[in-house]
């Protein structure tokens, strides 16, 4: 019999699984998927036990909480369900604006109860700061999604440590989702510092940067037409080749390990603090157990040293968005 999968808590009483499952690359960005198998890796996971599974109304403009439903109409008590509001997409995938008023926060809601089939989302983070609207604002308005039932536990995304000291006044955040991998570590200066501080949980996505820290995914050029990575400056050739160095050493650190260089990199991740919690996404059954395997992996105090010699030795080339996207993270 296989152990019980590890568990951790975000914020005050929110326990999920020590790794969740990010869903967005099942219904966009990342190329074409098959349903039939999304649905089979959402039950392995849940099989498995790893319940903390991470969607948001953007994703594939409201498809991706429309699967998660298909599999939450009969396994709502397996599942600790995040979604995300405030990025509004047009029905073709244009990006439009990002809304943090307090009337499209409660519109966004019940629209994602809709798509999702159920009664509460437990975890409703605000995908993006809106600039334009005053965070006690927006955060009052998720409060009463509380007050009223529909909402359990309320989180940020890409938000700065003032952001985030400002909403938790309002109300308890109990996670705070950000880029967060051994090539993007800028949360390690203020945001992650103010999490712990306020004790706020942290959900680090795109863990395993965007694939590229695998060492199975190529560069731009060798990408679907439609994978939104051909536009990532870290994927562009000249910066993928100096970044496959950093894959390089971390590959051969994960070979003397005895493990892969996915599961390296998240069990790095889960060394930073109890509080942590990485949401890997995967459209392969196979790639989610290689995954899960990491939260039995314990680094000790010289593997982490030699992890950090190597991030010294090889700095990240290229920002981790293109300009737009850049200038919406850290408000």
């Amino acid at each position: 019999m296989s152990p019980a999968f590890p568990r951790r808590r975000l914020g005050n009483g929110l326990t999920v699984s020590a790794i969740g499952l990010g869903c967005m690359g099942m219904s966009d960005f990342y190329g074409p998927s098959d349903e039939a198998a999304n649905l089979a890796v959402l039950n392995h996971a849940l099989d498995r036990g790893i319940d903390f599974l991470d969607t948001a109304d953007m994703y594939g403009v409201g498809r991706n909480e429309q699967l998660l439903a298909k599999v939450l109409k009969t396994r709502r008590d397996d599942a600790v369900l995040a979604t995300k509001f405030g990025n509004v997409r047009a029905p073709d995938g244009r990006m439009l604006r990002i809304d943090g008023s307090p009337r499209y926060v409660a519109e966004a809601c019940d629209a994602s109860l809709a798509r999702l089939g159920i009664e509460t989302i437990d975890l409703y983070y605000q995908h993006r700061v809106d600039p334009s609207v005053p965070i006690e604002e927006t955060v009052g308005a998720m409060a009463r999604l509380v007050e009223a039932g529909k909402v359990r536990h309320i989180g940020l995304s890409e938000a700065s440590a003032a952001t985030i000291r400002r909403a938790h006044a309002v109300h308890p955040i109990a996670a705070v989702q950000s880029e967060y991998s051994l090539w993007s570590r800028d949360v390690e200066v203020d945001v992650q510092p103010t999490c712990r501080e306020l004790g706020i949980g942290f959900v680090p996505y795109s863990p395993l940067g965007r694939g590229f820290l695998t060492g199975a995914v190529p560069a731009a050029d060798g990408l679907a037409e439609n994978d939104a990575r051909r536009n990532h400056p870290r994927f562009q050739e000249a910066n993928a080749a100096l970044n496959r160095a950093l894959v390089d050493a971390v590959t051969d650190l994960a070979q003397a390990r005895g493990c892969t260089p996915a599961q390296l990199a998240l069990a790095w991740l889960l060394a930073q603090g109890e509080d942590i919690v990485p949401i890997p996404g995967t459209r392969r059954i196979e790639r989610l157990d290689e995954n899960a395997q990491a939260a039995f992996i314990a680094l000790d105090a010289s593997e982490i040293a030699r992890i950090a010699a190597v991030l010294d030795a090889h700095p990240v080339a290229g920002t981790r968005y293109p300009a737009d996207g850049m200038a919406k993270v850290n408000l």
